[in-house]
This record gives structure tokens, sequence and C-alpha cells, in this order.
């Protein structure tokens, strides 16, 4: 979850607290690359690859977490990442969503947008969302809430106390409950969720802000069988609408999920392919899946 959405999650909480006080109730470009203009919503795919990273690096204090690397994901694609500790996995989607400035190398959103030139909280608001493996959800909040404050609106405080629901955006968040499999539990606090069903809200928070390319980081890492089985029709379900990057070490989740895995060593793609391929890798079973 980016980091403006955690502030806006502790003002809209004061609003609501304000209203509850007051007797009311809540309800439910610059320029980017090759000198055209960026409108949010808008990513030219036309040459068919949402996301490219060419020859990028970046050391922290002398060690090279990314060396080299070069990957591209086609629009509506599910990309596995795997690859041990320390292979560069974190630091490469620091480096696609901001958080992290390469020393060298080129990251483009679509054919135009050079993300190198925008800050995280921008990126983010381009369609680039990203879930981190511990979720983070506003746990004093409903179900309906948290998806309701992650809606693109005006963030002002004023907007905020006096904000509704129009019935798009209402027929939006009920979509997202059925994709997440929380419709059943709109009205329950986020903080008396099991496990994988905040997980769920988390991705159904980043689904209300319509991204085209979602970053998932161990998105499974905790959770029951049946619920990364559920977890696992969730994905394919998003998949084709949404273009999704998931960082995963649970092999039985990727065979279930995965068309392409790519796998990062020492800062650079080792190998890509199937799973089956990258299995078979001879140099893929020496420093990762072992024998």
């Amino acid at each position: 979850m980016t980091p403006d959405l955690l502030e806006e999650g502790a003002r809209r909480l004061a609003a609501r607290q304000q209203k509850e006080q007051l007797g009311k109730t809540e309800s439910g470009g610059r320029a980017a690359g090759f000198s055209r203009l960026h409108t949010p919503g808008d990513v030219d795919v036309t040459h068919g690859r949402i996301l490219y990273l060419e020859d990028v690096s970046v050391s922290f204090d002398g060690f090279k977490a990314i060396n080299k690397l070069s990957l591209d994901i086609a629009p509506g694609e599910l990309r596995c990442i795997i690859g041990p500790n320390g292979a560069g996995k974190t630091t490469m989607m620091d480096i696609i969503t901001g958080k992290t400035r390469p020393d060298e190398g080129r990251v483009y959103f679509g054919s135009t947008i050079d993300l190198l030139r925008y800050k995280e909280s921008e990126i983010a608001q381009m369609g680039i969302g990203r879930k981190f493996q511990k979720p983070t959800v506003f746990e004093h909040l409903t179900v309906f809430e948290n998806l309701e404050l992650a809606l693109k609106t005006d963030k002002a405080v004023t907007a905020s106390l006096f904000f509704r629901l129009d019935s798009t955006q209402s027929d939006r968040l009920l979509d997202v409950l059925h994709t997440i499999h929380l419709a059943d539990s709109v009205s329950r606090l986020a903080g008396n969720l099991s496990h994988g069903q905040k997980q769920w809200l988390e991705i159904g928070m980043l689904l209300m802000q319509d991204p085209k390319l979602l970053l998932l980081d161990e998105p499974v890492a905790g959770m029951t069988d049946e619920e990364t089985e559920r977890t696992a029709e969730l994905f394919l379900s998003l998949k084709g609408k949404h273009s999704l990057m998931v960082v995963e070490h649970d092999m039985s989740f990727i065979n279930t999920i995965s068309d392409i895995v790519t796998v990062l060593c020492e800062g650079s793609v080792l190998a890509q392919g199937t799973l089956a391929q990258v299995q078979a890798d001879e140099r893929v079973i020496e420093v990762y899946l072992g024998r």
C-alpha cells in the first residue's frame, strides 16, 4: 500500500470520528518519455510491453543488489519471480515503484513513461499497485470502509467528510468484494479477518484504484492450504485484466498460476521459461532449488 493511502486512512478515520461526534454517519503531467504528456489511466502498450527494464543496476555500500537487470512484461501477463534470498527481487520492485533510484539503466511503464522521472506516489497514481508481504489494512475500519477509502477520489478533508458513493462506484466496490471472496464479510472489522482474508482485502484495495500493473510480494506466505488455493483462483481471475508480477517461494502455488517464471540471482536474470524449464536448469538447481 502506498504511503499517501496510509496517511489518508488516518485522516479518514479521524473524519469519521468527527462526524460521529456530530451525530452523523459516514456513507457506505509532467511530460513523460519521448515528450508525450502522461494522463492517468493512459499507458501506451502498442509495442506489446507494459513494463520494461534495461541494464538496471544499483549498489548499496559497495554491494551490487541489482546488476545489469533486463526484463519485460506483456499487458495482461502473470509473471512469477523466484530466486534465493538476496537475489534482488524486493530491490527490483523498489526501483519499479520509485522507492529506490538505480545507479544506471532504464525503467519504462508502457512505451513512453519513464518511471525514473517520477516519485513513488506519482507512480502509484499512474496505475502501478504494490502489495508487500505483510498485509497493511486499516484494522479499525470495516471491509467496506477499507475499500471505499481506496477509491480514486478527492482526498481533501471537506470532500472526505461529505463523500457519498455514486452508482458506478458502488457497483465497482461490490464487484471487487466478490472478486476477493469477501462479499459475506463486508461489515466485519478488518482486524477480525484471518491472515489470508487481510491479504485479499489489501489486494482489493489495490484493485479499487484500477491498476494496470500489480506487484505482489510473497502473497501466500502464512496462508492455510485453502486460502492459498483461493488466492490462486483470484490471481488467475485477474490475469488478462491486469498485469501481475508475483514474487513467491511456494513452488506448488507458482505451478498453479504461472506461464513464465523468471529466476533472479545476484541481481540479474539467471533463467526464464516455464516452471518445468527453470526447474530443470542446472544453474537454478545449483543456486536455488537444490538437489
